[in-house]
């Protein structure tokens, strides 16, 4: 089942992140909060996020929080982050290859 596989790969990358000296919880919270977006749009790379929706699911009230720590997780690997710089269309988000590996496959 395709959804279990997600969700053990999911796993597998919060323990890495655990074991990474660099990833604080905001990035954590962040991440998780990718997941299920990603998780809404039918397991689909890459996908569509909207900042507003982004921190107000991952509880970041900080603009520059937000930019940092997506910024952060883009040059960790954890994400492949596109912005788009239009208020009305969504950045993009990609997931790596290297997290392919892991079980966390996009359709």
């Amino acid at each position: 089942m395709i959804i279990s596989k997600e969700l053990n790969g999911y796993s597998d990358i919060i323990k890495r992140m655990g074991t990474d000296k660099r990833v604080l919880a905001t990035h954590v919270s962040l991440f998780t909060s990718l997941f299920i977006f990603w998780q809404r749009d039918g397991f689909i790379s890459p996908f569509a996020i909207t900042r507003k929706t982004v921190m107000a699911f991952s509880k970041i009230a900080s603009i520059a929080t937000y930019h940092k720590c997506i910024r952060e997780l883009d040059e960790y690997g954890y994400i492949c982050y596109q912005p788009s710089f239009h208020p009305a269309k969504g950045s993009l988000i990609y997931w790596p290859d290297g997290l392919k590996a892991t079980g966390f496959k996009a359709i």
